[in-house]
C-alpha cells in the first residue's frame, strides 16, 4: 500500500480515492500550483486536508463564508484534528489574541479575503512556515471580486509575500474566463489542471414558463406540498424568501428562510438544522448553499432566472450528492429577464456615482456600503475614466450572461446538452431522465408526499385560525 492510500485510510476512513483525487494531491505535495474543478460532493476538502499530513508547515485556506469556515473546522475536529482554527468574527478579542500569539501551533488556518488585509495577521503569518495556500470556492475571485468583494482581487498583492508557496484553487464550476481570472489573480505558474465534467446524470432538468407571478407562486407551493424533499427554493429577494417560508409553514412543511440580512448565528443554525434533517426545505437567496454537506437534497427550485449559467449550475449542483435521482426545476415569467438584470445591477455604480466618488472626499458623499467598497478599491488602481469603462463593460457582460441562460430555455434543444456546451463539454450519454425537452417522466423523478396525521391536524388548525382572523 502506498503512503497516500495509507493516510487516506488511517486519517479519513476511505479505502480508495475518487477520480482525480490522488493525482491532484500528488501535485500539491510536489509543490505545484493546481486548479481543481470538481462537482459538489466529489471530495474537494480532501484535496487540501490530506496533503497537510505529508508536508511540513501550516496550510492557509482562504474561504468566502463564515459558515463554510466553521463547518470545515468542525468536520476536522470530528476527525480528531485539534490543530485547526478559523480566524473570523466568531472569535472573541481574547481568543483572537491567543491564536495570533500561537499561530505556528496550528496545522490548518481558515480565513477570509478581508482578513488577509490585516497588518498584524500578515506579520504573524510571515513568522511561520506555510506549507501551501488554498483558495476554496475559487470561482468567487471572478464572480465576486469585481462585483462586491474587491478584497478577493487584493489577494493578488497579498500573494507577492508568498512567491515560493504553491497555491491550490478549488471550485465546482468554472468557465475558461473564470479559470483565466483565477490563474491571473493567484499568480499561478503553469498550474496542473484537473477539470471534471460538470454533468450530473442523476439531476433531471425542468423549465416552465408561466403567465404571471401569481401562477408561479401557486405552482411552487403545489410542487413542494405534494412531493418529497429535502429541497432548496431559490428566490431573488429577502422578502420573497420570507413569504414562501410562511406560506409553506402554514401548510405543514418544515421550512425556514435564509438570506444575507439575517444574523450570522441564525444563518448557521438554519444551515445545521437543514443538514441534520430537522428542516425539509429552505427558502433562500443565493447566499445559501455554498459548503452545505447534505447528500440527499432531492429538489432545487428556482422562481427566477439566475444571473449566469455558472451560478445556475453551481446552485442546482447541490442536489443529488448521494447519486440518487433528483430534480432541478426553474419557473419563470416573461418579465423575469429584466428583473434578473435589475437585481444584478443593484450594487454597481453609475457613471455619475464614479465621477462623484473620484472628485470628492469619500466622507462627503452618501453611497451604498457595497458601492463605496468597490470604488475605494478601483480608485487605488484605475483612473476615473478607466473605472467608468470597466463598469460599463461589466454591466454589458452581466446582461449577456443573463441572456445566455435565458436563451437555453427558448428553444427545443436539450437543456443538459446546452449547459455542457457552455463549459466546452459534450454530452456523451443521455440519462433516462434528462430534461423536460427530451426524455423525462416526473413520476420516475419525484416521490409523492404523504401527509401525516399530525400535519393534517396542523393544516386544519391553520385553516380555522385564518378563517377566524380574516
Amino acid at each position: 500500500m502506498d503512503r497516500l492510500t495509507e493516510v487516506l485510510q488511517q486519517k479519513f476512513g476511505y479505502s480508495a480515492f475518487r477520480d482525480g483525487q490522488k493525482e491532484i494531491i500528488e501535485q500539491v505535495i510536489a509543490g505545484k500550483d493546481v486548479i481543481a474543478i470538481l462537482p459538489t460532493g466529489m471530495g474537494k476538502s480532501l484535496l487540501f486536508q490530506l496533503p497537510a499530513y505529508l508536508v511540513e508547515g501550516t496550510v492557509v485556506i482562504v474561504s468566502p463564508l463564515l459558515s463554510l469556515m466553521q463547518d470545515q473546522v468542525e468536520q476536522l475536529k470530528i476527525m480528531g484534528e485539534k490543530r485547526v482554527v478559523a480566524i473570523n468574527s466568531f472569535l472573541s478579542f481574547e481568543e483572537k489574541e491567543f491564536v495570533l500569539r500561537n499561530l505556528s501551533t496550528f496545522k490548518f488556518i481558515f480565513t477570509s479575503p478581508e482578513m488577509l488585509q490585516n497588518e498584524r495577521f500578515n506579520r504573524m503569518l510571515s513568522t511561520i512556515q506555510i506549507a501551501y495556500i488554498v483558495a476554496d470556492e475559487a470561482h468567487c475571485i471572478s464572480q465576486w471580486g469585481f462585483d462586491f468583494r474587491p478584497d478577493y482581487l487584493r489577494i493578488s498583492s497579498w500573494l507577492k509575500s508568498f512567491k515560493e508557496t504553491n497555491v491550490l484553487a478549488l471550485t465546482a464550476t468554472a468557465t475558461k474566463k473564470v479559470v483565466s481570472d483565477i490563474k491571473s489573480t493567484l499568480h499561478m505558474k503553469e498550474p496542473y489542471e484537473f477539470i471534471h465534467s460538470i454533468d450530473r446524470p442523476s439531476i433531471a432538468y425542468e423549465v416552465k414558463e408561466l403567465e404571471n407571478q401569481q401562477e408561479k407562486v401557486q405552482w411552487i407551493i403545489g410542487r413542494i406540498t405534494t412531493t418529497n424533499g429535502p429541497g432548496i427554493l431559490y428566490t431573488q429577494s429577502r422578502k420573497k424568501s420570507e413569504f414562501y417560508a410562511e406560506e409553506l409553514r402554514n401548510r405543514g412543511i418544515r421550512v425556514a428562510f435564509y438570506h444575507a440580512k439575517m444574523e450570522q448565528d441564525d444563518r448557521i443554525l438554519i444551515q445545521q438544522q437543514f443538514q441534520q434533517g430537522k428542516l425539509d426545505w429552505v427558502c433562500a437567496t443565493n447566499a445559501f448553499g455554498m459548503g452545505i454537506h447534505k447528500d440527499n437534497i432531492r429538489q432545487i427550485i428556482h422562481d427566477h432566472i439566475p444571473t449566469s449559467i455558472a451560478s445556475y449550475v453551481q446552485e442546482v449542483g447541490r442536489a443529488a450528492r448521494d447519486g440518487n435521482q433528483s430534480l432541478a426545476s426553474l419557473v419563470y415569467t416573461s418579465s423575469d429577464v429584466e428583473q434578473a438584470y435589475y437585481v444584478a445591477m443593484q450594487d454597481f455604480p453609475e457613471d455619475a456615482d464614479i465621477q462623484l466618488f473620484y472628485r470628492s472626499e469619500s466622507t462627503e458623499i452618501q453611497l451604498p456600503e457595497t458601492t463605496t467598497r468597490i470604488l475605494s478599491y478601483w480608485k487605488e488602481v484605475l483612473s476615473e475614466q478607466e473605472t467608468i469603462d470597466l463598469f460599463r463593460n461589466i454591466k454589458q457582460k452581466k446582461w449577456l450572461e443573463i441572456q445566455s441562460l435565458f436563451s437555453l430555455f427558448q428553444n427545443d434543444l436539450c437543456i443538459r446538452e446546452q449547459l455542457l456546451n457552455n463549459f466546452d463539454e459534450y454530452l456523451e450519454k443521455r440519462p433516462s431522465n434528462c430534461c423536460n425537452v427530451c426524455s423525462f417522466d416526473i413520476r420516475d423523478v419525484l416521490e409523492q408526499r404523504n401527509q401525516t396525521e399530525v400535519e393534517k391536524q396542523q393544516l386544519n388548525w391553520v385553516y380555522r385560525l385564518n378563517e377566524l382572523l380574516h
